[in-house]
Order: C-alpha cells, then structure tokens, then sequence
C-alpha cells in the first residue's frame, strides 16, 4: 500500500489550477511556509488534510496559528518540516528523522544525506526570476520513500 503526500511551499497567495491537479488524491498535504494568505490552506484542505507551518512572509495575524517548524508523523515516517533549511538546529539523524522538508529557495532539491531524504519542493506561487514552478510528490511504502519533483509550468 502506497501512501502520497503532496508538498508545496512558497505559494505566496496563489494556489495555480495546475497545483490543485497534481495534488489530487494525495492522502496529505505539507505546506513549507510563505503561504501568503488563510485561504490557501482552505483550498489545500479540501483536496486532503493539511501540516503547515509559517515563513517569512506570513506576518498577518492569520499565520500565528502556524508554527515555524512541524513533526510530523505520517505513514509511520518522521517528517519535520521548516521554511529555511538554514535554521535547521536540529540534527536529523540524532532525532530518527526521515524526511526532512523546507521551502524559501525556491529552488527544487532532493538529496538524501546519512539516510535522511532532504526535500525542497521549490515554488509552486508566482514565478521568481527563471526559477521552475514545482511541487513535489513523496510514496511512502513499507520499504521505501520514492519522492518526485513535478513541474506546473512549462519554460
């Protein structure tokens, strides 16, 4: 049994059709911050339930009900998620995480270092200079943890 989690970050108000179509049938959803506005997280939580946390441009009084970092667990995986890989002060391996997911760059990354996949779905809001528009996709097996970066925008 497979289990889909769909992460999206820097969305900074906008939620793109194409996002909303790549995320369908995901069972969970993790935003990595800058969110930009509440509705954004209403729309992501009628596709599937939602972990989301802050960044730095979530400033209103609607973003304090997000932390800056999340664990979560999910098909009996470790995942934490923060916005900018460069506050991470924890050390992943120490604390048996598997999943490490970030955002801010906008800059798509997948690496995984002594066993903990290291993931930064980039931008899926408003182009930022020639970076790509993307978000990911994670399986979860049994046995495994197969992510995939999916482009939302063409050129």
């Amino acid at each position: 049994m497979t289990f889909r989690i769909g992460i999206i970050s820097d969305t900074h108000g906008l939620l793109r059709p194409e996002a909303v179509r790549c995320l369908a049938g995901v069972d969970h959803i993790i935003h990595g911050g800058d969110i930009g506005r509440p509705e954004i997280i209403t729309a992501l939580r009628g596709i599937a339930p939602v972990t989301a946390i802050r960044g730095n441009v979530d400033t209103g009084g609607w973003a304090v009900e997000y932390a800056e970092t999340k664990l979560v667990r999910l098909a009996g995986r470790a995942i934490y998620v923060l916005h900018d890989l460069k506050t991470l002060r924890i050390d992943p391996v120490v604390q048996g995480i598997d999943l490490v997911v970030s955002g801010h760059s906008h800059v798509p990354r997948m690496e995984t270092v002594d066993g903990v996949l290291y993931l930064n779905p980039g931008s899926a809001g408003p182009r930022r200079f020639k970076l790509p528009v993307t978000l990911a996709t994670v399986d979860i097996t049994r046995g495994s943890i197969q992510p995939a970066m999916r482009s939302l925008v063409n050129g």
